[in-house]
């Protein structure tokens, strides 16, 4: 791969963005898109195996993961647009908050139907990056290696050390999907989509927030920008050489720290110092191991000489935006109760099916999009939007 960084798009990062959403819409197949209702028995005994191997077996994979690469890539986006306006003489900054705008309404409208929408999230947190972008690569870094870092839940553990009175309080994230969880069950499609714009979203952010997400994301956006920077997703030796020892440092982090995170709660009774600790670990966990999935798919893509297998992901990712609002729509109507519920039908195992049946469908659907339009038709309006009113 020689695109060079003034390219609008780079192959490498559509695959990983393309891989990232079909990992996140596996996901959510297999939870009902966050509406925990399963049947009561499986209609075959073998089933109860594949149920927890494909569940266990998703989240080691994907939990925690592609969210992680999807908020890399959004910030290496940003990179690219920003590097591309410079070039002509015009500051982006003010441009990419109005295009943040955008995406928190189109958040909203995600958000209508799906309680675990991330889009007005990202519209928020992504502030930090015009906010960012003219600091030097090693601000940028430490920065980003604080937020990374749990700053908040150090701060929750070095209060609970000092003060053994204290206790954790109860949890808003289950508060609010516990609300949401009733009207998922029984609600007809307005009261669905009101809850979803108000607890659904608290719900949401409450778990970001309860689980270190909201600081996490803040960092991946700066370290996606300092990827391109420095042209990390470009092949060429010293990039390769690079990313290895990245490769041996996050395989070399991750064993201890997932050992670490599985037996703490058998060691550390009191909640107020497990809770952060749980958070700070788990992060890092799960970025050791985002790193491992990144690196690996690069490497793969750098040394392969026949590319045709990456071409699909390649056009799924262009798409990715429509495709997360798509399995919102479609998702919430086949498994809501607004909708056909189907969770009361379909285990794990069979959910696992619908989610590759449906992916695959969205892959046909990308390939048979991009042979007339530049762009997905979600992808297309927002870019529209975004320079409206200007010469570009």
């Amino acid at each position: 791969m020689t695109h060079p960084l003034s390219n609008p798009r780079v192959d490498v990062a559509d695959v990983l963005r393309g891989l990232a959403v079909m990992g996140i819409i596996i996901l959510h197949s297999i939870e009902h898109f966050n509406f925990y209702s399963f049947p009561e028995t499986v209609p075959f005994p073998w089933m109860e195996f594949t149920d927890k191997a494909i569940w266990d077996g998703l989240f080691f994979t994907f939990g925690g993961k592609a969210y992680a690469v999807f908020a890399l890539l959004f910030g290496f986006s940003f990179y690219i647009q920003d590097n591309n306006q410079q070039r002509r003489g015009n500051d982006f900054r003010l441009r990419f908050i109005w295009r943040l705008f955008l995406l928190l309404l189109i958040g909203q409208v995600n958000a209508m139907f799906f309680t675990g929408e991330i889009l007005t999230m990202y519209a928020i947190l992504g502030l930090i990056l015009p906010l960012c972008c003219r600091l030097s690569d090693r601000t940028v870094g430490i920065i980003a290696t604080l937020l990374i870092l749990q700053p908040m839940d150090w701060g929750k553990l070095i209060y609970a050390l000092v003060n053994p009175e204290y206790q954790v309080g109860n949890s808003l994230t289950n508060y609010y999907f516990g609300i949401a969880f009733e009207v998922q069950k029984t609600g007809n499609f307005l009261q669905t989509v009101k809850m979803n714009l108000w607890e659904g979203q608290l719900a949401n952010f409450s778990y970001a927030l309860e689980h270190g997400r909201l600081l996490q994301t803040m960092a991946l956006f700066l370290f996606g920008m300092l990827v391109g920077r420095r042209g990390l997703f470009l092949y060429n030796e010293k990039n390769e050489q690079l990313w290895l020892k990245v490769l041996g440092w996050a395989l070399i982090s991750f064993f201890p720290l997932y050992a670490l995170y599985n037996v703490m709660p058998e060691y550390i009774q009191r909640g107020a110092i497990l809770a952060p600790l749980n958070v700070i670990v788990g992060s890092l966990k799960n970025l050791s191991f985002m790193l491992i999935l990144v690196i690996g798919l690069l490497l793969t893509f750098y040394r392969s000489k026949n590319k045709s297998l990456f071409m699909p992901f390649t056009s799924y990712g262009r798409m990715s935006l429509t495709h997360y609002i798509g399995q919102s729509v479609i998702g919430s109507l086949l498994f809501y109760h607004w909708g056909f519920e189907l969770g009361r039908y379909l285990g794990i195992t069979y959910s696992f099916i619908f989610g590759i049946v449906f992916v695959l469908l969205q892959m046909a659907f990308s390939s048979w999009w991009l042979r007339t339009h530049k762009q997905g038709p979600f992808e297309g309006l927002w870019k529209r939007l975004t320079w409206i009113n200007s010469k570009k």
